[in-house]
């Protein structure tokens, strides 16, 4: 059944979300959700590290650093997007909460399987099939997220916790050092994806506990349901510290959206904001996806580091999370635009710099990883804002579809042609050729820093509803 109205509602359970003080309970979403980019990013840092010694003889797999670097990134990337579209019109379907216990399910179980690759293409598929699972994650958790936290505080905690990715980055990068000098060829790799599994498991422990949204629950025809939730936390609280709720909204309830309603929505009701979060997306698909799924190669290449790259890596992903968690309260202050601006067109104009020096010859290894790690900074926070954005700017039914719609173009574009064009360039082992992917990377955030200037929606503090009204508003 698509589209078919079972009721109409009046409900303050928005307002009553939007109104909670910061509680214990908002904590265990951050944790049971949240940190689910910390495995994104230990998964996509074990496997650019580990490139140089996949490749060497005895590893147990028969395969090149550029397959790891290009083909594997690639295929990885196309799972995540094609996850994200799968798991993101099932999230809208079905709720929440199953389908973000389904796809770390399904990570977990890939990972697992990469750990005992023994071919090439065994590896390459399973690469798939853990983006798969990572690409749900994304469309389902940052939905979940964006409906359950205050509005005053939803930008800095969306934008802290997807730049968490970096946490996982760094424990990957530093982890992949005694693993790849202390443990045989042929094994340390094995061990670094089994960490995955271990953390994974650990997340899904607390994820069972985090509640399913109330506000998908209340628009398909579950708000008893809705308000159980939201009284339950209210009671923890305690009630004489809340003030009474600002508004109230009818909606006419429906037990699915159909998907040519969706697609609509987003072309035809909001065009200019669809063209805003490609943008977005596109861009720092290109920088993040291109670029530094390759660095270990760039190590390799031009400095001639293979086992110790874990440790310049860790830096970069030090500067990388420092960028959301000092700049993250900003977006609730001085503004969406200013700030999602700034970070792209600064970051895009510090990487045109950096393949400026590295086409001079200047940088070591050293001062490379210093530059990146200040393009990076600053760039972080804008990447981050961009699932913020696209989760904010569209209605409530087609929310998860929206997030996995724009991930998977935009991830595509930069994240599927961007690691194999790349890969081939810094293989040449010609500066030129790496300066001009750098070169590549900044003009294209630089772009998407532009049409955010022109086409941002000011969403800070915000209820979800006056960003964009649900579909089913009776007002409508």
């Amino acid at each position: 059944m698509s589209d078919v109205e079972t009721g109409t509602i009046t409900t303050k359970v928005p307002a009553r979300l939007d109104r909670l003080p910061w509680s214990r309970w908002h904590w265990m979403i951050v944790i049971g959700l949240g940190t689910v980019w910390i495995l994104d990013g230990l998964e996509v840092t074990i496997v650019g590290n580990l490139s140089a010694q996949l490749a060497k003889p005895g590893s147990g797999l028969d395969i090149t650093q550029a397959q790891v670097a290009g083909v594997a990134a690639a295929l990885y990337v196309a799972g995540a997007c094609s996850g994200a579209l799968f798991f993101g019109w099932l999230t809208d379907r079905y709720g929440r909460k199953k389908l973000f216990i389904i796809t770390l399910v399904v990570y977990l179980v890939a990972t697992l399987m990469t750990a005992f690759s023994f071919s090439a293409w065994w590896f390459f598929l399973f690469r798939f099939m853990t983006g798969f699972g990572i690409g749900g994650e994304y469309a389902a958790i940052n939905s979940a997220i964006d409906e359950l936290i205050p509005s005053r505080h939803r930008g800095r905690i969306d934008i802290i916790i997807n730049g968490s990715y970096w946490l996982g980055a760094a424990g990957g990068a530093l982890l992949t050092v005694p693993l790849l000098n202390d443990l045989p060829l042929n094994i340390g790799w094995r061990v670094a994806f089994g960490l995955g599994v271990v953390l994974g498991l650990a997340i899904l422990l607390v994820r069972r506990h985090v509640p399913e949204s109330p506000r998908w629950l209340f628009i398909h025809g579950r708000e008893g349901d809705a308000e159980q939730i939201v009284e339950g936390v209210e009671r923890e609280i305690g009630t004489e510290r809340l003030r009474e709720p600002e508004y109230e909204i009818t909606v006419h309830q429906r037990k699915s959206i159909g998907f040519v309603r969706i697609a609509h929505t987003m072309v035809a009701l909001y065009p200019k904001r669809t063209v805003l979060g490609l943008s977005l997306f596109i861009g720092q698909a290109f920088l993040y996806n291109a670029i530094t799924f390759g660095y270990a190669q760039i190590l390799s290449t031009f400095f001639q580091i293979d086992t110790y790259t874990g440790y310049y890596f860790a830096v970069i992903a030090v500067g990388n999370f420092l960028g959301p968690l000092l700049l993250g309260h900003l977006f609730d202050t001085i503004g969406r635009i200013p700030m999602i601006s700034f970070c792209y067109i600064g970051s895009g104009v510090l990487l045109l710099g950096t393949a400026w020096l590295f086409n001079q010859g200047v940088l070591t290894a050293v001062t490379l990883t210093a530059c990146w790690s200040a393009v990076l900074f600053v760039a972080s926070a804008g990447a981050s804002s961009a699932y913020l954005t696209v989760s904010e700017i569209f209605p409530m039914e087609t929310r998860a579809m929206a997030i996995a719609f724009f991930f998977a173009i935009g991830t595509a574009a930069g994240g599927i042609a961007g690691p194999l064009v790349f890969s081939t360039l810094v293989e040449s082992g010609v500066p030129g050729d790496t300066a001009l992917a750098f070169a590549i990377g900044g003009v294209v955030m630089i772009a998407a820093g532009l049409v955010e200037v022109f086409l941002g929606v000011k969403a800070e503090r915000r209820s979800l509803e006056s960003i964009a009204a649900p579909l089913t508003t009776a007002e409508r």
